[in-house]
């Protein structure tokens, strides 16, 4: 059974991004994968400032541990001033190599407005720079405020179906790989 870890790049309290990745978690375990969702929220975690140790930070710590045992890794943010939340990134800047790379990694991003594929480009090279395998299938999930329903389910047909098949892609190359090592 592969891991994967999962983290929303979004400190809101009624976030998009933190339903997207929901919608993607619950699809990864229905295909039989070991789902960990960590909620920035309730992370204690400092600004990054380069250094390897954070002691006065027991969820650093928490936070490498996950990603480092995972075999893959679902990030969701929204899109802020065309690209990555600063929260998401600082969460990528406060790890390594070590704990990121040659993990499959799946990428969502949720905007207000029309989907597009700025925030996921950046994610997609920051994971590059890290060694990380980013699989093909990604989601943009656009004009969120209504891509939902109260309850949190996807409304459109289409998206739902993108969803599953990201999340298959992500489980089978995640698979794979974990095989390969």
């Amino acid at each position: 059974m592969v891991k994967i870890v999962g983290i929303s790049g979004s400190l809101r309290p009624d976030s998009y991004s933190a339903l997207a990745l929901k919608q993607a978690a619950q699809r990864v375990e229905a295909l039989g994968a070991e789902m960990n969702l960590l909620d920035i929220r309730q992370l204690n975690l400092p600004f990054c400032d380069g250094g390897e140790d954070y002691p006065d930070y027991p969820d650093v710590t928490r936070l490498r541990q996950a990603f480092q045992e995972a075999d893959g890794i679902i990030l969701s943010t929204p899109e802020y001033h065309g690209g990555v939340s600063g929260v998401l990134k600082n969460v990528l800047d406060l790890m390594s190599f070590e704990h990121l790379a040659g993990k499959v990694t799946g990428v969502i991003s949720v905007l207000g407005g029309q989907a597009n594929s700025n925030a996921l480009n950046d994610l997609r090279v920051i994971m590059r720079w890290v060694h990380a395998w980013v699989i093909p299938e990604q989601i943009a999930v656009g004009q969120a405020w209504q891509a939902f329903s109260p309850e949190g389910k996807l409304l459109d047909e289409k998206l739902t179906q993108r969803f599953d098949q990201f999340a298959q892609s992500l489980v089978e190359h995640s698979e794979k790989l974990k095989r390969q090592t």
